[in-house]
């Protein structure tokens, strides 16, 4: 609520149009959906029902991308890249992350899943979720997530006198990625060439060479306006008003857009408090998880971790598909850890947070 109403607040400042401005606004709103979640949700038999149709809706994108990667039809598919990259309703890189944070779910939920083969089952989904991000989807922030979570279950999962281990575990698990998934080597070998060309010659035509001039940009608007930022809905206005500056036959973008990375986005638009403020909203949630039995607490903490590291590299909050699927993922997580305490039989891994 703080931060919409900063938002809102900084509409009397704002250099944007008054349609971005708006827009971008009602952009953020879908952060309401934490809230709004965790006051309709009412006890733990609603919780269980609303994250089990969830994972269920998850399951049958999963599907839905292995039967397109078979070749199968699945008319339901409407993403233009449904043929090529074998997404389903969106793009590679949201379902990419989507699918990496759904592995997260199924594994730290494995030993709470009802059934015979409850705990198979859910080790199966994570490994078919983690199989058709490293080797079937090509989104590099995907690839990054999936090593993150993969890294911090390992950690969670060794006794603690080797948890330090885990600086390495991303390290080594990408260079076994690296050998092992032609997807994960040729995306990795693209950013080094990509990065390399820009740093050469500064042209922002590659998808990496994009991506660091809009950051460039982003810290130039920041560093005019590092108080107050420039208001909300004002990249698309800084940044086309930078570019021309230094290129006077600029193209200008469309209203709305964004840094491809969410933590500059809000510091353009509310200066470094705007920066330091979305670090205290994830501060916030994770800090509400410590109080969850510990399979809740893991499950939300590597949402909260996937969220971060996305808004590295992309504006996941901001972005429609994506944001929409993180706030509604985290506001159930958030209000299941709420109303289950802590199992009196539960497995013994699983046990209150100190």
């Amino acid at each position: 609520m703080i931060a919409l109403a900063a938002f809102a607040f900084s509409l009397l400042w704002t250099v944007a149009p008054q349609d971005d401005a708006l827009g971008s606004l009602v952009k953020y709103g879908k952060l309401l959906m934490v809230v709004l979640l965790l006051i309709t949700i009412r006890d733990r038999r609603e919780a269980i029902y609303a994250l089990g149709a969830f994972a269920a809706a998850q399951t049958f994108l999963l599907a839905s991308s292995w039967m397109l990667f078979a070749h199968l039809p699945v008319p339901w598919a409407t993403s233009q890249m449904a043929l090529t990259q074998y997404a389903v309703f969106s793009s590679y890189l949201d379902q990419g992350i989507i699918s990496s944070v759904f592995a997260a779910l199924c594994w730290h939920f494995r030993e709470l899943v009802p059934g015979r083969f409850g705990r198979e089952l859910a080790i199966f989904v994570a490994v078919l979720a983690l199989a058709n991000v490293f080797f079937v989807l090509m989104g590099r922030s995907a690839h990054v997530i999936s090593i993150v979570l993969i890294s911090i279950a390992i950690m969670w999962e060794l006794p603690k006198k080797y948890r330090s281990l885990v600086v390495l575990l991303p390290f080594l698990l990408a260079v076994g990625l690296f050998f092992a998934s032609s997807k994960v080597r040729d995306r990795l070998t693209l950013v080094q060439t990509e990065v390399s060309a820009y740093s050469a010659q500064h042209k922002a035509n590659t998808s990496s060479g994009i991506r660091l001039d809009l950051w460039n940009t982003a810290l130039q608007a920041i560093g005019e306006h590092p108080v107050a930022g420039s208001g909300v809905g004002s990249w698309s206005t800084q940044f086309n008003r930078l570019q021309r500056e230094k290129d006077p036959a600029h193209i200008d973008i469309a209203g709305n857009g964004n840094p491809h990375q969410e933590f500059l986005l809000w510091g353009v638009q509310l200066g470094i408090p705007g920066i330091l403020l979305f670090a205290a909203l994830l501060f916030s949630m994770w800090r509400d998880t410590l109080k969850m039995a510990t399979p809740y607490a893991r499950a939300a903490q590597s949402t909260l971790l996937a969220l971060a590291v996305a808004c590295l590299f992309n504006s996941s909050v901001y972005d429609a598909q994506i944001g929409d699927f993180f706030c509604i993922l985290i506001g159930l997580l958030l209000a299941l850890g709420r109303q289950s305490l802590p199992e009196p039989n539960a497995h013994p891994s699983y046990k209150q947070p100190a």
